[in-house]
């Protein structure tokens, strides 16, 4: 029994024009991000989906709210979808993150690239059964796809630190 997972991140936020590294800070939806969200909205209106998850972090939150007020599809809020706690270093330039230091090496207060990824592992252990054979959006962050990409399709976590995070209109993954 497999579950179709299509992943998106959050959209558009003031930190992510202005460069910085928001991690578990809450961060805001900029003017484009919210007309992302609403894209978002209607790109996913008719694509069959059974439940949408998404980080409690606010830009994820607000994603989802702009984007799916308008449907009854069930809405979970989940803690291990977040971002990487990049502790201290959250707010930081983005370009300043050092991402493969930090595969096995905690950010000051904060966690390590793998912990965020052990955290993700934990959610998609938990959508068995009760999501078997459904289609489910999640809405998160880098750490979020990054795990996904780690999880199911294999790929090593010092590839992916190692390579800057390209945004798409979604992803696809079958959980088996």
């Amino acid at each position: 029994m497999a579950i179709h997972l299509v992943f998106e991140t959050h959209s558009t936020t003031e930190d992510n024009e202005a460069g910085r590294a928001t991690g578990w800070l809450p961060g805001r939806l900029s003017e484009a991000g919210r007309d992302h969200a609403r894209e978002l909205g209607l790109r996913r209106a008719n694509d069959g989906l059974d439940a949408v998850f998404t980080s409690d972090l606010g830009r994820a939150l607000e994603t989802v709210a702009i984007a799916f007020s308008d449907t009854r599809l069930p809405v979970f809020h989940d803690w291990r979808l977040r971002e990487c706690d990049y502790g201290s270093w959250s707010g930081c330039s983005a370009a300043d993150l050092d991402r493969p230091h930090h595969v096995d090496t905690p950010y000051p207060s904060g966690e390590t690239w793998t912990q965020a990824i052990t955290r993700v592992e934990r959610f998609v252990h938990d959508l068995q059964p009760r999501w078997s054979e459904c289609r489910v959006l999640v809405i998160g962050h880098t750490a979020t796809r990054w795990a996904f990409d780690h999880l199911i399709d294999g790929v090593p976590i010092e590839e992916l630190v190692s390579e800057p995070f390209t945004w798409q209109e979604g992803w696809e993954y079958r959980l088996s």
